[in-house]
């Protein structure tokens, strides 16, 4: 499958998966999974056909592991940025010291104002490495990089965890926790 294919696939995914399944007539699992047959005929019914082949290949290959297959192959679900009441089960864990999060420049003032905050997400999302950050905040226009001092948030008592693809999540960033990137060092706490 070509690069532009697999794009495509992974966006469609990404918006029934994560926002509107009832707009091709789907229902997730409280817990977010559907069933990779009921996609497929949604999908097709939806003018937009999905090989089961072409599912896989999305599944393994798509840069950000958006999309896991359960344990027998049969059902999908996207791993995290749902904003539809979706319960991922995830578990809490203790963050790497430092995480970060991209975002364009014009948001800069607001996060330092406000932090961070998930808005219609049920996470806010954090990576664990400057470049994945960047290439997030690209999305939104020149990228800006925050560190968030994740080490000091847990002490604090703010539960983290880690999504199924390596993203890790939190409810909200206060900014004290914030400082623009630099270097990998975490930011201090005011």
């Amino acid at each position: 499958m070509n690069d532009t294919r697999l794009v495509k696939i992974s966006k469609y995914l990404s918006y029934h998966l994560r926002h509107r399944p009832d707009k091709i007539g789907l229902e997730l699992t409280s817990d977010g999974w559907v069933s990779v047959n009921e996609l497929l005929a949604a999908a097709k019914k939806d003018r937009f056909p999905i090989s089961r082949d072409e599912l896989e290949e999305v599944v393994a290959n798509n840069d950000k592991k958006r999309f896991s297959f359960d344990a027998k192959g049969k059902h999908i679900r996207a791993n995290q940025g749902h904003s539809i009441e979706i319960d991922l089960q995830l578990e809490p864990a203790t963050p790497p010291d430092v995480l970060y999060h991209g975002t364009g420049e014009g948001a800069v003032e607001s996060i330092l104002d406000a932090g961070l905050n998930k808005m219609s997400r049920h996470h806010v999302h954090l990576s664990k490495d400057i470049n994945t950050a960047r290439t997030v905040g690209k999305r939104h226009g020149r990228p800006v990089v925050f560190a968030v001092n994740a080490a000091a948030m847990h002490e604090a008592g703010y539960t983290f965890y880690c999504s199924e693809n390596g993203v890790w999540l939190v409810d909200m960033v206060p900014p004290e926790y914030l400082a623009i990137a630099s270097s990998q060092q975490p930011p201090q706490q005011a």
